[in-house]
């Protein structure tokens, strides 16, 4: 049986750039609430705030990859010419 079927949604995840503003408003919230949240909002929250994270977290890993190699392939056509222009 799939998530979808067990009744849970699968929500799709906003953008780097927005979920990271709804990290901040979440962890604001959560910070500055003093009780006025009942304790079902404030897991609510909690859980929002870390699949929030997770998906920020990703998107940087996601990034710094591909930098990395983009870096890679540009020291090694860097390399090339080098080499080349010593012949």
């Amino acid at each position: 049986m799939t998530s979808a079927q067990s009744g849970e949604q699968v929500e799709k995840l906003p953008s780097f750039e927005d979920a990271f503003r709804e990290l901040e408003a979440t962890v604001h919230q959560l910070d500055t609430a003093q009780g006025e949240l009942s304790l079902e909002e404030t897991i609510a929250l909690y859980k929002r705030g870390v699949l929030l994270a997770q998906h920020c977290s990703e998107a940087l890993d996601a990034a710094d990859l591909q930098v990395q190699k983009l870096s890679l392939h540009g020291n090694h056509q860097q390399m090339e010419t080098f080499l080349d222009e010593d012949v």
